[in-house]
């Protein structure tokens, strides 16, 4: 087995032998659940909703807020209201040390720097949870819904996805940053395509020469990549990252696990790191990455620089404030124009700065420091990017739209970051970096490459034994009742789409807060990206019909929900993003895949489509495409999502769907989506 397997082996319950392979559906039991501010307020209203039952693994819950909330506002009506559902929950539950409490970190990073360890199953309501696997844990984002389960009932199901293996060989370039090696991955491999419905694991002896906070920046760009989620295979300066820390509950219960000489990957790619440099990804795409020096002539004139987000860790500023420092020195000067923001992840990052007297050298380049939080990279709070401003930023995203109404955001490093932002242009940090003395540097970062490392001890996975839930003889009863069952038709005009539709464009920053109105976020569905989507929807334009990897992007559950309130009936696509299937199923928005590319022909803007859910075939022009529900997804659909069923089942919901799905005529083929038959039944007439 990969790593990943055998993580998933010993957190699955009730399996009869210490083996899974791909396809195969399991119940899972994660070691961490993690929430912001703002996913948290939404979860609140189930858990509401569901009678707050209490959280079953408390000790294990970590939250933290960081996408809203800001010392500059946190006075105002909205983000009193965030607060105080924290410091409610956090009370009610005594979580103690794991409460964050706000603008103490970004919710990824001191989550990672002080409490995951290898072999761990995390769970997190964001899509940059997969940052956890840096340190050889397993780590997986869901939306809000999907969270809140978790957190009640203590388990979760999947059905196993493939593993596609990145195997880094030989060493990077001088100041080549965690940040430019998933970019160059992505240049060389495309977001959505190899590791798109996967996991990434990520191996080789290449990993000796990137510290685990470039493990960091990658395994949190791993879902720009379009992984399910990222496992870094763990090695001796895992270990030593562990053992630094004081406190023996967060370093005792650290497993190593390593793939099988013989462990099957779906796909495996080297990926050289001395042919790396350093790279940017221009607007509006992670994976529209070119080398900086070949994209100088195209950033000539920026309205911000940006240093921050939770890919940006303590070693990349540390180094882009010693680019700073040395620039200075040489005599750059800060040109008057442009806005330059620097946000460190975690207030013990902050500290650590102030130790090595690099906040001043931010100051005294022109930047303005702000206090931890996600700022200007996901524009929800107070730090946006005015429309048509041009921005050069260390965040992970550079979607349209992502750091403000009509920005337009380019990504790159730190250190690339700091060197551009003298002259507000984009510069490499290249001639800067062969000047900082980078012993000076390892020192700082408390990282020798060259060190000598004890390996691990590395162990096979266990079993665990299916734990029954309190409520589970009282559910039976519940049982008794006939489920409710899907619509036989549905009918509506195709509004079409193409490849990598993201959730920033689905539905905006601004238009998801958890405050506005039902309205007010269908309204906000495709609002600058195609503004007359809400009104064709309720004229009966109402079958989203796009291709590969939709939903992509961040982790946010208003994206099907805006699709569901503006009349959207069903989305069809030849592929869709992890986090945003479950959610939509979770919503209980049909979601079906087709294949074909003759449907795709066909299925045109305007064009009329019937969905015969009961016979599970659509029909378009005169043909008809076969597809198949997903035993699990069937139920969940039919209740209508996730908190109607567990207002069924109770907290044997995920046991209960399990053994529905095993009972189930035919064997999952896809139980994370609604699936479907590969090959179509063409040239049926059809009378209508």
């Amino acid at each position: 087995m990969t790593t990943c397997q055998k993580i998933l082996v010993h957190h699955a319950l009730g399996l009869e032998a210490p083996y899974v392979e791909p396809g195969t559906m399991i119940r899972l039991a994660p070691d961490w659940f993690l929430a912001s501010e703002v996913a948290w307020f939404g979860m609140n209203k189930s858990y509401e909703r569901m009678g707050r039952p209490g959280i079953r693994r408390k000790d294990r819950f970590w939250l933290a807020g960081d996408h809203v909330v800001d010392p500059r506002v946190n006075h105002r009506t909205y983000e009193k209201s965030l607060i105080e559902a924290c410091d409610q929950i956090a009370k009610e539950m005594d979580l103690g040390d794991n409460y964050a409490g706000h603008n103490t970190t970004i919710m990824h990073t001191e989550y990672y720097r002080s409490r995951c360890q290898p072999g761990m199953l995390v769970i997190g309501a964001d899509s940059h949870t997969s940052s956890a696997g840096a340190l050889g844990s397993l780590a997986i984002g869901v939306g809000a819904t999907d969270m809140i389960l978790q957190l009640v009932t203590g388990e979760t199901y999947l059905e196993v996805p493939e593993i596609v293996r990145i195997n880094f060989i030989n060493r990077p370039p001088l100041g080549v940053s965690g940040k430019d090696v998933i970019l160059g991955v992505m240049r060389k491999l495309r977001r959505n395509t190899v590791a798109a419905g996967r996991l990434v694991e990520y191996t080789g002896e290449g990993l000796q020469y990137l510290s685990c906070d470039a493990r960091f920046a990658i395994a949190n760009m791993t879902t720009e990549f379009g992984g399910i989620g990222a496992c870094i295979v763990p090695d001796g300066l895992t270990m030593q990252y562990i053992q630094r820390r004081r406190d023996l509950r967060h370093k005792s219960n650290s497993l190593y696990f390593r793939p099988d000489d013989d462990a099957r990957y779906a796909e495996s790619f080297d990926v050289n790191l001395a042919e790396l440099e350093h790279f940017i990804a221009l607007y509006p795409s992670p994976d529209n990455v070119f080398p900086v020096s070949e994209a100088k002539e195209r950033l000539q004139n920026l309205q911000g620089v940006f240093i921050g987000a939770c890919t940006t860790t303590e070693e990349e500023l540390i180094l882009a404030a010693l680019v700073l420092k040395q620039a200075m020195s040489q005599g750059w000067k800060t040109v008057a124009n442009g806005l330059r923001r620097v946000t460190p992840g975690s207030n013990s990052i902050i500290a650590r700065l102030k130790e090595l007297q690099l906040l001043e050298v931010y100051e005294q380049a022109g930047f303005k420091i702000g206090a931890p939080g996600c700022s200007y990279c996901v524009g929800m709070g107070v730090d946006k990017a005015g429309k048509g401003e041009v921005w050069l930023s260390s965040q992970n995203r550079n979607y349209r739209d992502r750091m403000g109404p009509g920005s337009i955001a380019n990504i790159t490093s730190a250190a690339t970051v700091a060197a551009s932002s003298f002259s507000m242009s984009l510069q490499s940090p290249m001639d800067i970096l062969e000047k900082v003395d980078m012993v000076e540097f390892d020192a700082m970062r408390r990282y020798g490459p060259q060190e000598p490392r004890q390996l691990p001890e590395y162990i096979e996975p266990g079993l665990l034994a299916a734990v029954s839930t309190k409520s589970d003889t009282d559910s039976q009863s519940k049982d008794e009742k006939m489920p409710p069952s899907l619509p036989e038709l549905i009918r509506g005009r195709v509004q079409r789409f193409g490849d990598n539709v993201d959730t920033d464009s689905i539905i905006p920053t601004d238009k998801c807060h958890p405050h506005l109105t039902r309205e007010d976020v269908a309204r906000g569905a495709f609002c600058y990206t195609r503004p007359e989507f809400y009104d064709r929807a309720q004229a009966g334009a109402s079958i989203v019909v796009a291709e590969k990897s939709f939903g992509c992007g961040s982790s946010r559950e208003q994206a099907p929900r805006a699709l569901m309130w503006a009349g959207i009936q069903a989305v069809i696509a030849k592929s869709y993003a992890f986090i945003y299937q479950r959610n939509q199923v979770n919503n209980g928005l049909i979601g079906i895949k087709i294949l074909d590319d003759e449907f795709y022909q066909l299925a045109k803007e305007g064009e009329e489509i019937v969905i015969n859910v009961k016979k599970r075939q659509i029909w378009c022009q005169g043909r008809t495409w076969d597809f198949r529900l997903d035993r699990i997804q069937e139920q969940l659909l039919a209740e209508g999502g996730l908190i109607n069923t567990y207002e069924r089942y109770g907290p044997s919901l995920f046991s209960k769907l399990q053994s529905l799905d095993q009972k189930a005529s035919k064997p999952s083929r896809d139980a994370v989506d609604v699936a479907f038959v590969e090959k179509s039944s063409k040239g049926t007439s059809l009378e209508w």
